[in-house]
């Protein structure tokens, strides 16, 4: 006798996760004196492999080479790991862990996951060079009524609906 897989469990009310978001944020300005994102950590990951693959090249980078001697000692890489495994976990319990590749019908998987790929570098590549990312810039920006990021977060979300002009028909029917 085969069991029905269980039905995946409701999302969260967007208010109070909302909510709980900001309070993160309120006890991460408290407990260590400093927001909330998450390129740092993906920075600090890739300077510990630099490290290790070329150590002498590393330490001679302007950019890389102050981080060389702890490069995984950094509050934003343990949030980063958080983050990925606390989401990891919150999935498996709700039953929404699956394996795919989301696409429309008129997108070639190649091309959909090629522009994943290359967008995801872009984004991360301008992170960097911001010094910060999205959630960085929107949420520790934005909850300081910094100028910089409430444009920022004009700017991105007006960015997305041009954007999407381009794309919007590989989801078509």
């Amino acid at each position: 006798m085969n069991a029905m897989p269980k039905p995946p469990a409701k999302y969260m009310n967007p208010y109070l996760a909302g909510f709980l978001l900001g309070l993160t944020l309120l006890g991460s300005f408290l407990i260590l004196g400093a927001g909330l994102g998450a390129s740092g950590g993906l920075a600090r990951i890739a300077a510990f492999s630099e490290c290790v693959i070329a150590p002498v090249h590393t330490r001679a980078s302007e950019y890389f080479g102050p981080w060389c001697d702890q490069p995984l000692r950094y509050y934003l890489l343990f949030m980063l790991v958080g983050t990925f495994l606390g989401g990891l976990i919150s999935a498996m319990f709700a039953n929404r862990v699956e394996f795919k590749l989301e696409r429309g019908n008129k997108a070639p998987a190649l091309l959909r996951a090629v522009l994943a790929l290359v967008g995801g570098v872009l984004i991360g590549f301008a992170s960097r060079l911001a010094a910060g990312c999205t959630s960085g810039q929107a949420l520790t920006g934005g909850a300081l009524l910094l100028t910089g990021s409430l444009v920022f977060l004009v700017c991105i979300f007006a960015g997305g609906y041009a954007a999407a002009w381009f794309v919007r028909r590989q989801w078509d029917d």
